[in-house]
C-alpha cells in the first residue's frame, strides 16, 4: 500500500491553497484567487501548484518568481501547521494500522512534496511513518504524472508495482500511479469522481474500504 500525503491523508489542500492565495496577494500583487485555481497543479509538486494558478490569472512567472513563492508558500504552510490542528482523513491511520500489523502487507508513504513540508503533516495527523517506507519529492528527479516516485516507493519495500495500491487524490497522480503498473483507489478529498476516472476505484472516504478491498484488488489469494 502506497500512501499519496497532501489530500490523503490529511486536508492539507485547504491548508495548501490558503497559503498559495496569501502568497499570490503579498508576493506578487494578486487578488481574488481561488483554491480551484491551483487544481491543474495538484500532487505535482509546489512549483507545478503555483504555475496553475499563475496561468488561471494570465501570469507569466520567471524561474525567480516561481521560486520564491514556493518557498514561502511553504513557509506560511507550516505557520498555519503551528496554529491550527491538522487531523487525518476517518478511516486513514486505521487502514494504515491494520496494514503495519500483518506479515503479509507493506505500507510506504510516497509524496511529491518535500521532507519538512510532509513530515509536519505526517507529525500532525500522528502517521507512523517511521515504520513504513518515506520517499519524497526531493529523492526524485521526476514529478506526477511520471511515475518515478510510485516507482521508488514499491521498490524500497520490495514489492512489484503489479501487487501495489496507490491511494491519491488528484488526476496527475492516478495517471502516475497506473503508469507505473500499480493499481490505484483515488478519494474524492480534493476533486470530483469525474477527475479521477482513470482510477480502478473511486471513494468518498477511506471509511469505506478494508484491506479485503486491497486484496481484491490485486488478485491476491489469502488462504
Amino acid at each position: 500500500m502506497i500512501f499519496d500525503v497532501d489530500g490523503v491523508i490529511a486536508d492539507t489542500e485547504a491548508v495548501n491553497a490558503r497559503a498559495s492565495i496569501k502568497v499570490f496577494e503579498d508576493l506578487l500583487g494578486v487578488k481574488g484567487v481561488k483554491r480551484e485555481d491551483f487544481e491543474a497543479g495538484l500532487g505535482r509538486g509546489a512549483e507545478e501548484y503555483v504555475k496553475a494558478a499563475a496561468g488561471v490569472h494570465g501570469l507569466e512567472l520567471t524561474e525567480e518568481q516561481v521560486k520564491k513563492a514556493t518557498q514561502l508558500r511553504q513557509e506560511y504552510f507550516l505557520k498555519i501547521l503551528s496554529e491550527e490542528p491538522l487531523p487525518p482523513f476517518p478511516g486513514v491511520l486505521e487502514l494504515m494500522n491494520e496494514a503495519l500489523q500483518r506479515e503479509d502487507f507493506r505500507v510506504a508513504i510516497a509524496t511529491s512534496s518535500t521532507p519538512k513540508k510532509s513530515r509536519a503533516v505526517l507529525n500532525a495527523a500522528k502517521v507512523p511513518y517511521q515504520k513504513m517506507v518515506y520517499v519524497t519529492g526531493s529523492e526524485i528527479t521526476r514529478k506526477k504524472p511520471d511515475p518515478e516516485l510510485f516507482l521508488v516507493a514499491a521498490s524500497r519495500m520490495g514489492i512489484l508495482p503489479k501487487n501495489c495500491v496507490v491511494f491519491e487524490d488528484a488526476p496527475s497522480g492516478v495517471q502516475a500511479a497506473k503508469a507505473a503498473g500499480a493499481k490505484c483507489i483515488a478519494v474524492t478529498n480534493s476533486t470530483n469522481a469525474a477527475n479521477l476516472c482513470e482510477a480502478d476505484l473511486i471513494y468518498d472516504s477511506l471509511e469505506q474500504i478494508d484491506l479485503m478491498t486491497i486484496i481484491k484488488l490485486i488478485g491476491r489469494n489469502i488462504y
